[in-house]
């Protein structure tokens, strides 16, 4: 039921209509969709694929 679920957008969002922005959704699993395309289709990943791919890309420094 992705319609109940609440998305947030990248904090690396400028803002704008052309602006290249992805929203997520977390639940038991992470959902990632375009969000100038919010009706296509989504990536899904599990808690631990999250968690690591987010751990990943932003290192504890």
């Amino acid at each position: 039921m992705m319609q109940d679920r609440t998305w947030r957008k990248s904090s690396y969002s400028n803002g704008t209509e052309e602006g290249e922005c992805v929203e997520v959704s977390l639940g038991l699993d992470a959902l990632v969709r375009d969000s100038k395309n919010a009706g296509g289709g989504v990536l899904a990943f599990s808690s631990p694929a999250w968690r690591a791919l987010v751990s990943w890309l932003h290192p504890v420094q």
